[in-house]
């Protein structure tokens, strides 16, 4: 059983890890909005491997040839999502620096950690590249065996570990990023950033 824990953590690891356009959210989420907003993110994310995580246990090859076929629209929304994230949060964050009366940039739709919970959620499930990546490692496992109910649960409960410890210790990150440049031209630098990296991030994933 250790075996499936340690596998189900490096499963987790391998996805979360890599940068991209949903860890550069929770880092500046979290710098311009508060750490309980940005843990709420990263749990959001954590829980989507969660759940392709248990979808792969439950029947990874048949869900990822059912995504297979809108593979391609689906990275279209998420891009879409991404584009529309990075202007909001440049035309904010330009009004706030050029106005410091204004109250502090505050994602409207992320304000909360309940908010920012949900739309990491749905935004981590538009990948589908998620589902193909733990349904290749499940039935590499089961190569050599099914899994059994334990297991199964086992490596789902190691890969939503793995994935939310990663999550939040980048939120914690934004946190730091936050409180080292709080003045007005410390965050709008740490905005136009962050968008430009996710814009960057959304066409390639059109391209790719």
């Amino acid at each position: 059983m250790s075996n499936v824990f340690v596998a189900g953590l490096l499963a987790g690891y391998g996805v979360a890890i890599p940068v991209g356009a949903i860890a550069v959210l929770i880092v500046s989420l979290t710098a311009r909005t508060s750490l309980a907003v940005g843990a709420g993110a990263a749990l959001g994310v954590a829980a989507a491997d969660g759940i392709y995580a248990l979808a792969a246990v439950l029947g990874g090859a048949a869900l990822a040839r059912t995504i297979q076929p809108i593979a391609t629209p689906l990275r279209w929304v998420a891009a879409l999502i991404l584009l529309g994230l990075a202007v909001r949060t440049t035309v904010t964050a330009l009004r706030h620096y050029r106005d410091p009366t204004r109250q502090p940039v505050r994602e409207q739709a992320l304000r909360t950690p309940v908010r920012a919970f949900a739309a990491l959620l749905g935004l981590t499930l538009l990948n589908p590249a998620t589902i193909v990546y733990f349904g290749a490692l499940v039935l590499g496992r089961q190569a050599s065996g099914p899994l059994l109910a334990g297991e199964a649960a086992v490596f789902v409960v190691a890969a939503f570990l793995a994935s939310a410890s990663w999550q939040l210790l980048l939120a914690g990150g934004g946190s730091l990023v936050g409180r080292a440049l709080t003045g007005p031209r410390g965050r709008l630098v740490t905005s136009l950033v962050s968008s430009a990296v996710i814009i960057v991030l959304a066409v390639l994933l059109l391209v790719m």
